[in-house]
């Protein structure tokens, strides 16, 4: 991978109308006049630059993205490949200053902006959040392919956005400071508001979308329109399965009481939650916060080992969140002998998952999509040699065949 700041680029990748009725594909690599790249110092280092410019936000991106792919690679206990290796051999990662977005492409990563109701720009950039959440996109896209000419269930858009989701969730507690700040704010009630369910944070107080939430199959019954919504219900269902799954272990710790961890789940969606829960919470974390901070970080591996073996096993013919359910239960007889299965019963069933399916698109995707759109479209001239629609579990299967 490598980093540019384009200077003059005024659109993003992707197809557009060409002259005559002919469609022209826009494509990496950038051609044109950049900004000053970053450089390291002589040992090696970028933290010599200054915090605001060009070059510090390049330098951030490149890193978010880097140490993102290095956590994931961890999980699937391999490298991991591009979809796109055999046409571009590196990710063009760049700036569009003034894009209200992020892309993730065929070769490229393209990296906008917010601007706030206050007037105030924010650079997605110096966003981790955002960075590692568009590389989880294209971990999809190799490990199980993109939407072309095999038809491909609905929900596959809402679990593609909600696997990036969870791609950058994981990774965010990758950092000492994000665990250590997580459980100070919260105390281990990781259904507060706080940083860890906020997704996509851009200020304080706002967020592009909640991973704690309510949502369920059943609002989407009669159709959807937007993938992201959708996502919610896969996203809400992980999220309250690791919270559980960390209260497993604060409780084989002794860190909480069976009666706190029972009050939690009676009342989780009360009104009285937070205010009944949370001193609770408060005098156990003070007892033990490096307890918490063990438990906290073994249920983060838990999930991404879990969430690495269950995207391996998915095939994007028959990808739906009953699929994701099901594979799920077979990674935790894997993984622990089906320690965690009636969490994972109870969570994906109370969202109707693997009880109804959600209603057909209501409208054809936007500007917004990121699963399904030109951007990630394979070049025609590339696509006798990009093997997109074959999951790595059937890619691996036909490399080991005599």
């Amino acid at each position: 991978m490598y980093v540019i700041d384009p200077v003059g680029k005024e659109r993003a990748y992707g197809y557009y109308p060409g002259p005559g009725g002919a469609t022209f594909h826009y494509r990496p690599p950038w051609p044109g006049p950049m900004l000053p790249e970053a450089h390291p110092s002589p040992d090696g280092h970028f933290d010599h630059l200054e915090l605001g410019t060009y070059q510090f936000e390049q330098a951030h991106a490149f890193g978010s993205i880097r140490f993102t792919m290095d956590i994931w690679e961890r999980y699937f206990e391999r490298r991991l490949e591009w979809h796109f290796q055999d046409y571009y051999d590196r990710l063009e990662i760049l700036f569009l200053r003034g894009l209200d977005n992020a892309f993730a492409g065929f070769g490229s990563i393209e990296i906008g902006s917010y601007t706030l109701k206050t007037g105030e720009l924010v650079e997605f950039g110096m966003s981790f959040d955002i960075l590692s959440h568009e590389l989880g996109h294209l971990i999809i896209y190799n490990e199980i392919g993109l939407p072309g000419k095999v038809e491909v269930d609905g929900e596959y858009f809402g679990f593609h956005e909600s696997a990036a989701d969870m791609v950058a969730l994981i990774s965010l507690l990758h950092f000492d400071s994000a665990v250590v700040g997580l459980l100070e704010a919260s105390s281990g009630n990781l259904y507060s508001y706080n940083r860890l369910n906020r997704f996509g944070e851009v200020s304080n107080h706002g967020q592009l979308r909640s991973a704690s939430n309510e949502k369920t199959l059943y609002e989407f019954a009669e159709g959807w329109v937007h993938e992201h919504r959708l996502s919610q219900v896969l996203t809400g269902a992980l999220f309250d399965i690791w919270v559980d799954i960390f209260h497993e272990h604060l409780l084989e710790g002794h860190l909480i009481s069976e009666e706190l961890e029972d009050l939690s789940d009676q009342l989780e969606g009360d009104p009285e939650y937070q205010k009944i829960i949370q001193p609770l919470f408060d005098h156990a974390y003070s007892e033990n916060p490096g307890g918490f901070a063990d438990a906290l970080v073994a249920s983060r591996d838990y999930m991404g080992f879990a969430m690495a073996a269950i995207w391996e096993r998915l095939t994007i013919e028959t990808l739906d969140f009953a699929d994701v359910y099901e594979t799920f239960l077979e990674v935790d007889s894997d993984m622990t002998g089906g320690r965690f299965h009636r969490i994972i019963h109870l969570n994906m069933r109370r969202r109707g998952i693997g009880v109804i399916k959600a209603g057909p698109r209501l409208a054809p995707p936007d500007e917004t999509s990121h699963a399904f759109s030109d951007r990630t479209a394979v070049p025609e001239d590339a696509q006798h040699r990009c093997s997109r629609h074959l999951p790595y579990s059937l890619r691996r299967d036909i490399a080991k065949r005599p």
